[in-house]
């Protein structure tokens, strides 16, 4: 079976459907259409939201995929299961017969992939926890008042990221903003106040 067709048939497009997703959703990051270090919408009723992620965070934490961008994490685990399969499907399930036990095999190959995925993505992103780490509030509430630097398309009341000029490396801050407002990538801005939950700036369009 070659490469094109393993990737569009059962299993393997199940994760290549989830990998164009993927891909697409870092093609709106670069764009700064949306923030990728965010952990999901904003709920508007705020005990459903924490359970949301509460739920989740449970089970990043029990694959080891936690301490990075739940977001990079689960790029990178979609990415492994589908080479994975991709390998499976091309080797593997032509030693099969055809009909039903095809598609047993193509199930348990979907699971074999991604369960060897999981300690893959966990080893990989470690060494990337480093970049991730969270400052503590104290740190992130002396920044109110400085002059910034937004660095995404749009900022509004749910997502928006900017930069701080410091000493030795710029920081990259999570930010929001009310709307209207004129806020756009490059547009200078001031950092008028620090929310603790979730950890980002209110800011305003410089003057």
């Amino acid at each position: 079976m070659g490469f094109l067709d393993t990737a569009a048939s059962f299993p393997t497009a199940i994760f290549t459907t989830l990998l164009v997703v993927a891909l697409f959703y870092w093609v709106l990051a670069l764009l700064g259409a949306v923030d990728f270090e965010a952990g999901g919408h904003e709920a508007h009723d705020g005990h459903a939201n924490d359970a949301d992620i509460g739920t989740l965070a449970s089970y990043v934490v029990a694959c080891g995929l936690q301490g990075v961008p739940t977001s990079i994490a689960v790029s990178l685990l979609v990415l492994i299961a589908w080479v994975l399969s991709c390998l499976g499907g091309m080797w593997l399930l032509p030693l099969l017969p055809a009909g039903a036990f095809g598609y047993v095999g193509g199930a348990l190959l979907a699971l074999a992939s991604l369960s060897i995925a999981v300690p893959l993505t966990s080893r990989l992103i470690k060494p990337l926890r480093g970049l991730f780490v969270t400052h503590t509030a104290q740190h992130n509430a002396s920044l109110v008042g400085q002059p910034c630097k937004v660095l995404t398309q749009v900022v509004d009341e749910q997502a928006g990221r900017a930069e701080v000029a410091q000493r030795g490396a710029n920081l990259n801050i999570r930010v929001w903003a009310r709307t209207p407002n004129n806020l756009k990538r490059g547009a200078a801005a001031r950092i008028v106040a620090y929310q603790d939950d979730p950890a980002r700036y209110l800011i305003e369009p410089e003057t």
